[in-house]
């Protein structure tokens, strides 16, 4: 029976060549993306910045309706075919989204880790990434065996092909698929598939490719009970992120007790969160989690 773990824990990131947390405060961040700089909202830095001055290549402003919209401003010019950025040995394109974001989430990279230590040694390995955006994370874990990346907008799966390719990487074993990821999901319970961990990252409102709609409160206690169906006592994980949402994470590990009591291994919750650069950097909270693992 799978471990239910209370206390909430924090994970980690910090910067490295091509991404660091500058300064936060006052509301906002202030982050290198490679040569460039930029500053974006984040509702959680409650406290005052360390910095006098946020010398920025760019800011999002965002507009008026808290669950969205807004739009950049640049002091300096920036490519807008983006420019590459690193991660341990994958290459990717970042750009300015009108989402706020710059295409991939850098507070993820002590998960990258996290899932590789857990499938390292594990022969005939399969992972499935729910939401896989522009496939940073799927090519992380592709180091590991095949992947399957699912996600609904067929530009984010454009980019993250193009990300492979960058990297040196378009000839792994990855399926790109443009799909709803709770239909597919449900699709591979019907077929019988199983994978040796999962990860997903669903967003509060979404719609998939024929106008699926998407809501997290609806959509993630079925989603999680078919992703459950997708593992078994040979698996290692799975890990469940959330953005943006008024919801704490000891709810979404609730969830994953609920159908992982079956199981062996933990369940654990709580923070992701980035180390500020320099010395006496503080923790900014990102988005809360939950995962299943078994070591």
């Amino acid at each position: 029976m799978a471990e239910f773990v209370e206390q909430p824990l924090v994970i980690e990131g910090s910067g490295w060549a091509d991404y660091g947390l500058i300064d936060s405060g006052f509301g906002r961040k202030f982050e290198r993306y490679g040569a460039y700089r930029f500053i974006r909202p984040e509702p959680q830095a409650l406290w005052s910045a360390r910095l006098d001055d946020w010398d920025a290549e760019g800011e999002f402003v965002p507009g008026s309706d808290e669950d969205g919209g807004g739009r950049w401003g640049f002091a300096r010019a920036v490519p807008q075919e983006g420019w590459p950025l690193m991660w341990n040995e994958v290459r990717f394109t970042a750009h300015c989204t009108p989402f706020r974001h710059l295409g991939f989430f850098p507070d993820m990279a002590p998960v990258w880790d996290w899932m590789r230590g857990r499938l390292a040694g594990k022969a005939d390995v399969q992972t499935l990434n729910l939401f896989g955006y522009t496939g940073v994370g799927t090519l992380a874990l592709s180091e590991c065996g095949p992947v399957t990346h699912v996600d609904a907008s067929k530009k984010s799966v454009a980019q993250a092909r193009e990300n492979a390719a960058l990297s040196g990487m378009a000839e792994r074993p990855v399926r790109w698929l443009i799909d709803d990821a709770a239909k597919f999901t449900a699709r591979e319970v019907r077929r019988g598939k199983r994978y040796d961990g999962i990860i997903l990252d669903p967003p509060k409102f979404g719609r998939g490719p024929e106008g699926e709609v998407w809501r997290i409160e609806e959509g993630l206690p079925p989603l999680i009970a078919d992703c459950r169906r997708l593992l078994d006592q040979d698996s290692r994980f799975l890990f469940l992120t959330v953005y943006a949402v008024r919801m704490s994470s000891l709810a979404l590990a609730g969830l994953l007790a609920e159908h992982f009591a079956d199981l062996p291994g933990r369940i654990e919750h709580g923070d992701l969160a980035v180390r500020e650069d320099g010395e006496g950097g503080r923790l900014l909270p990102t988005a809360i989690f939950a995962r299943w693992s078994n070591d």
